[in-house]
């Protein structure tokens, strides 16, 4: 499905979300603090472009994905802002890097795509250092029972309208809706993430509670 609809994906992305997908991802950035020289291994990273924002701020970035075809499409965005990024395809339950190799883990919007989720986070685990810190950018649904509705109208209705005259695909947006309606609260999440290991953890909502960041530290294993 993702395949499919690689072509069109970040065109997609600017549209549906009318643009403020950027912003978010700068703020993810931003949770960071200063990350000139650190690594950062962001996972599912799609086209990469969490992976060049984090380039962009100084990291050195290695980005995975699962998918070939979206994947490919990353190193044609680098610019002279962002030669600090590789890309390379690969699962996201069994990442393609060391044991502690990374200073920041991330994955955005992708975390509710993977077979089981907490093992994804187990993973993101295994590639931190002890107090590395990873940030999960994830939609969720909006609190309150006015923007709520208005939320569940434009996502189960106007978006998969939208997506599917653009892309022609009209499962991938089916898919969306129904994988973020059905992707636990920030509470709960933020839970899975401690039994996870990971220490510190908080969440914050952007855009109405749209999307959620969500953060922590790697604890000291064994």
């Amino acid at each position: 499905m993702f395949s499919r609809i690689a072509g069109i994906y970040d065109l997609l992305n600017r549209v549906l979300s009318l643009g403020v997908d950027r912003r978010w991802r700068r703020r993810t950035v931003e949770c960071a603090g200063d990350v000139s020289e650190a690594v950062v291994v962001d996972a599912c990273c799609g086209t990469g472009d969490l992976s060049l924002e984090f380039a962009r701020a100084g990291a050195q970035v290695i980005g995975v994905d699962f998918t070939p075809e979206m994947v490919a499409r990353a190193p044609a965005k680098l610019d002279g802002g962002a030669q600090r990024a590789i890309f390379i395809h690969g699962d996201a339950l069994r990442l393609p890097v060391p044991d502690g190799v990374a200073d920041i883990a991330s994955v955005a919007f992708g975390i509710r795509n993977v077979a089981d989720p907490d093992d994804g986070l187990a993973e993101l685990r295994r590639v931190l250092r002890p107090g590395g810190k990873v940030l999960v950018l994830e939609f969720t649904t909006p609190p309150g029972r006015f923007l709520g509705a208005l939320y569940r109208l434009y996502f189960t209705k106007v978006l998969p309208l939208v997506g599917r005259l653009l892309s022609r695909d009209a499962e991938a947006y089916e898919y969306l809706p129904r994988t973020v309606m059905a992707w636990p609260p920030p509470d709960a999440f933020q839970r899975s993430m401690e039994a996870a290991g990971f220490t510190d953890c908080g969440h914050q909502l952007f855009t109405g509670g749209i999307a959620c960041l969500h953060w922590g530290l790697a604890g000291e294993t064994g």
